[in-house]
């Protein structure tokens, strides 16, 4: 993937612009919502000291960024997102899908395959391994349980279905972030060996996309 010449500030601008194109019911709109709100908070963290490196987080922060705007950009001009984001374009307007239901499936897209991805081509880009990133990646964990916290009180309507909370409570944010770092340390491993490296990604990719399937699983009709 080439890398992106993108600040924080131009990624901000560019999911501000996302979220102006799109009504405010269709999935992909949720999730942006969602995600412009951890961009802006990591954002504001650069300027603070709060990252031991906040020149390599700007860096990620915006390789990162690439990948969902990429998915972005194919769906606009008719392309197929990656494996992993189609399951939220081709069902962003589905019926009986709750809004938190979108916006966990797209950080399940986003975390689960392109974090991963987006800190190996970071490592590659600054001459950094994973171990030097990994205490300030434990520290955006912070800022995304904060933002994943928000999203869930917003979103879950008191009283919600037992259906809601069975297809929202299976996956969770601390999981799918150390599942990533898991996917961190095999592919950087892999790196030097392309045929396998490049089948694990591809599998990588599906197996996600699926759980993004799953997790917008129209609810039941009252």
């Amino acid at each position: 993937m080439t890398a992106p010449v993108l600040t924080v500030d131009q990624v901000v601008d560019r999911m501000v612009g996302i979220a102006t194109g799109l009504p405010l019911t269709d999935g992909v709109a949720v999730f942006n919502a969602m995600y412009l709100t951890v961009t802006r908070l990591v954002r504001d963290h650069l300027a603070v000291a709060y990252f031991d490196d906040p020149a390599t987080m700007a860096e990620l922060d915006a390789v990162f960024a690439a990948r969902y705007l990429a998915a972005v950009d194919d769906d606009r001009t008719g392309r197929r997102p990656a494996a992993c984001w189609r399951p939220l374009f081709e069902l962003r307007a589905a019926p009986h899908v709750h809004p938190l239901q979108f916006a966990l499936a797209g950080m399940n897209a986003h975390i689960e395959n392109d974090l991963p991805l987006a800190v190996l081509d970071t490592c590659r880009q600054t001459g950094r391994t994973p171990e030097r990133l990994h205490a300030d990646y434990l520290r955006i964990n912070t800022l995304l349980a904060q933002v994943e916290a928000q999203v869930r009180a917003t979103l879950l309507p008191l009283g919600a279905a037992d259906p809601l909370l069975h297809i929202v409570g299976v996956w969770s944010i601390d999981h799918a972030r150390d599942a990533a770092w898991a996917s961190v340390l095999a592919l950087w491993e892999l790196h030097r060996l392309p045929p396998a490296y490049h089948a694990v990604t591809d599998a990588l990719s599906g197996s996600v996309g699926m759980v993004s399937r799953a997790l917008l699983t129209p609810l039941p009709l009252d």
